[in-house]
């Protein structure tokens, strides 16, 4: 059946394609790094250092989850040649159709395993920090700040991703001010972070009584949330922690008490809040997991060895400058000026479709 053996072809240019994603992830330097790790566990003096002992256990966690991603594909794909090879010569209507259903589906655990490989920065297996502001514009730029934390929505929940408010400030008349949000998962920082920059709006404003094209504009700031508390050591001494009424959503209690907390940390000016937990201190904790990520993105931007060495200039956001521009009018397109990553459907990537310009990055800057 012609099917079949286009099917087959299709299937071993999958098998190819897994072969350079072997190389690629380097499976048998994985393997041999976590027997490495395994044999630490078994020293005497393993568990002296609980801190330690923890970083070791998610590593060994994070390479064997790689590692069975990779091995669960192989066997996967091996299944349905035979399968394949055996259809064809007994055919079975019902069992071809499941037959290339499920090689569609392996092609897209390919794809991801393929993603996967070009996620090896430091922080990519982190959760990632999104915070966005408007620019000029008003209601306008506001309004687009909700479309595009709606658009992150949708993308996590495709995607098994979580997401979780941190710090909200609603809009002047429609729309958000700014808001703060932690998406949790394997990698989301290492998705995410093609996302930091301007992001451009073009369309027929529905706030212009007039029906007049506006261009406005939203800036994505994307850090890794740091967990790990030796990564950054920070003075008590140069902060000043605020306590504030919260203003978001979360029921009675979340507007009559001082919950909602703000740190800022004196020698950069670097302010985070956070006003989505039930009580003040675990506001400050989390604000301070923000602070950390904000530092260090910070330091290594400036190439300092501490943090007392920054000097925390904050510059205006470059409007105009923008990654990524949307038009819904005169005509839809969604072009990333970074990699020239294009699709004509707006509304497909308003409810998340943003896999394609997200892998378009990661090939650009694992070039470089």
């Amino acid at each position: 059946m012609l099917e079949l053996e286009e099917n087959f072809k299709f299937l071993n240019e999958l098998k190819n394609k897994v072969r350079e994603i072997k190389d690629s992830m380097k499976i048998e330097s994985l393997k041999n790094k976590v027997k490495e790790l395994e044999a630490q566990t078994l020293e005497d003096n393993f568990w002296n250092n609980q801190e330690k002992s923890n970083l070791v256990f998610s590593e060994i966690k994070k390479l064997q989850k790689r590692i069975m991603l990779y091995e669960d594909l192989k066997l996967e794909l091996n299944n349905l040649l035979e399968m394949n090879e055996l259809l064809n010569l007994e055919p079975e209507e019902d069992l071809i159709k499941e037959l290339l259903e499920n090689s569609k589906k392996v092609e897209d655990k390919c794809n991801t395993l393929e993603i996967e490989t070009l996620l090896s920065g430091k922080y990519d297996f982190n959760n990632a920090i999104i915070t966005m502001h408007p620019g000029a514009g008003g209601t306008e730029s506001q309004d687009w700040v909700q479309m595009l934390y709606r658009m992150y929505g949708k993308w996590a929940s495709s995607n098994d991703f979580s997401i979780k408010e941190l710090d909200y400030l609603d809009g002047d008349e429609a729309g958000i001010k700014s808001v703060t949000f932690l998406v949790s998962g394997d990698y989301a920082y290492g998705y995410l972070k093609g996302e930091m920059g301007v992001h451009r709006l073009v369309r027929i404003s529905p706030f212009d009584s007039g029906g007049r094209r506006h261009t406005s504009f939203a800036s994505v700031e994307v850090l890794p949330e740091i967990t790990d508390d030796t990564a950054v050591e920070i003075n008590s001494d140069d902060l000043r922690i605020d306590t504030y009424r919260a203003s978001g959503a979360g029921g009675q209690h979340i507007n009559k008490t001082d919950s909602a907390v703000r740190i800022t940390h004196i020698p950069t000016n670097i302010v985070v809040s956070c006003q989505s937990e039930r009580s003040q201190t675990m506001n400050k904790e989390t604000a301070m997991r923000m602070l950390k990520s904000k530092l260090i993105d910070l330091k290594e931007k400036e190439n300092k060895e501490t943090i007392s060495e920054l000097k925390g200039e904050q510059k205006d956001i470059a409007w105009g400058s923008q990654i990524r521009s949307y038009v819904f009018c005169p005509y839809t397109l969604v072009k990333d000026h970074r990699t020239n990553y294009e699709i004509g459907s707006v509304e497909s990537v308003m409810n998340g479709n943003l896999n394609g310009f997200m892998q378009a990055y990661l090939k650009i800057i694992n070039k470089k």
